[in-house]
């Protein structure tokens, strides 16, 4: 019905009647980003796991936070699974929370800002203090019309910090900031936008930034109990394990300096993240193989997660995984089958929220892309379109030391498919699965 409704209605009306709402939260709840300091986190890949970063490099501070991502709530010291199957919440519910961390005493509000919710105007009326690129790749490109509008989006929440006028927190002035990724192609883009102060991060960047505070890695050292790597004299570890984990630290150790703390500080407190839930999330329930959930839906996470396993002992890799319906990213699906049907032993494609197409129709455009890397129907490439049923039969053929790797949900809890939504999480369901294949 909704997707009915957005083509019947003008995309300006719709916009107009987002905009309406965004406002009137705001007055509803009081504008509550005034009183909080607001640190906006936008990109294709890496938000939530940079957002939680983020917070407990701010939390080391001594001060209270508040969080949303597509992984997590919290605020203060409740925290909670994000069921509502949205990156960025609606307006009402936004601008709500936002009032809770304030009456809960958070100084820091740390929000994962999608393009779609910039597009939505989701974000106005949130005083961003300061803003945070992870990187850019094509994603949700039939949504915003061209990858250039979807670039200009998430510009949006760095051109709002000039739009805003400076706050002040505990009697102190708080600068307008923007932290950069600087080895993502796109970075100048992100970087030229008005700030007071400005960091660039990155790993391979050799060039001289000016006007800014550069926080560059180096001596990394990827294993399979964690990631080591040196910025400035310090040595950082971190239970995470990829190279792209790097890049989120990086980001948050920009904000953790901006904010007052030094190396030192943000290595304490990035050595106690053991992890994301949903993000590389370890299942084991005594089976004699390996289990690994985790989010990746696109193309480029989909490198980085196969890159970053290719660390771990293993055997066979057996990959469950599917794509979003509706008016997601088709043009994605036969790559996300290229990229399985190389890297993985068994390909077992499934379910994976096919909204208003059949499922059958987003299986066999995968499909195609797995058969073209040599995988056999039956065989070597398996469609069932059950997910409990994929993940079961993965889990029912995986041999002592091999890899099964769900992706694509992490953490979501329901799978939205032919107009229903059904109460789902990939890991308690293969909980479930791995504890009846081990009494049965």
């Amino acid at each position: 019905m909704k997707t009915l409704i957005r083509k019947l209605i003008p995309k300006n009306w719709l916009l107009a009647y987002h905009k309406c709402w965004a406002v009137l939260a705001n007055y509803r709840y009081g504008f509550p980003s005034n009183k909080l300091i607001v640190i906006g986190v936008t990109g294709t890949n890496g938000k939530s796991t940079t957002s939680n970063l983020i917070a407990n490099v701010l939390e080391e501070t001594g001060a209270k936070v508040g969080l949303m991502t597509t992984v997590n709530f919290k605020i203060a010291d409740k925290e909670w699974i994000n069921a509502t199957h949205k990156t960025m919440q609606g307006r009402l519910a936004l601008q709500k929370m936002l009032r809770e961390m304030v009456t809960a005493g958070c100084k820091y509000a740390v929000v994962e800002t999608s393009s779609e919710g910039i597009m939505q105007n989701r974000n106005w009326g949130i005083n961003y203090d300061v803003a945070v690129f992870t990187n850019l790749t094509p994603e949700h490109i039939e949504a915003h019309g061209s990858f250039e509008n979807y670039k200009k989006a998430k510009g949006q929440l760095f051109s709002s910090l000039a739009k805003f006028p400076r706050k002040k927190i505990d009697g102190k002035e708080i600068p307008k900031t923007l932290v950069v990724n600087l080895d993502d192609q796109h970075w100048q883009y992100y970087f030229n936008f008005s700030a007071d102060k400005k960091y660039g991060y990155g790993i391979s960047f050799v060039s001289k930034l000016p006007d800014a505070q550069a926080v560059l890695a180096g001596d990394i050292n990827l294993q399979v109990n964690g990631t080591f790597f040196r910025v400035g004299t310090e040595d950082f570890k971190t239970k995470m394990i990829g190279r792209f984990n790097v890049y989120n630290c990086l980001a948050a150790i920009c904000v953790g300096l901006q904010f007052g703390l030094n190396l030192n500080q943000c290595k304490q407190a990035l050595a106690k993240v053991s992890g994301v839930p949903g993000r590389m999330e370890s299942i084991a329930e005594g089976q004699n193989f390996s289990v690994l959930v985790d989010y990746a839906h696109d193309p480029v996470s989909f490198a980085n997660l196969f890159n970053t396993i290719k660390l771990f002992p293993k055997n066979r890799i057996i990959h469950v995984f599917g794509s979003a319906g509706g008016v997601r990213d088709h043009a994605k699906r036969p790559t996300l089958g290229r990229i399985s049907g190389e890297e993985a032993d068994i390909t077992i494609l499934t379910d994976e929220d096919s909204y208003d197409e059949t499922t059958d129709k987003i299986l066999n455009e995968i499909a195609a892309g797995a058969i073209e890397k040599g995988k056999i129907e039956n065989q070597t490439l398996f469609k069932i379109t059950d997910r409990r049923e994929a993940i079961k039969y993965a889990c029912e053929i995986a041999q002592p030391g091999d890899l099964v790797l769900i992706t694509g949900k992490g953490t979501e809890q329901s799978i939205k498919s032919n107009g229903v939504v059904t109460p789902w999480d990939d890991r308690l369901a293969t909980k479930e699965v791995l504890r009846e294949l081990l009494t049965s």
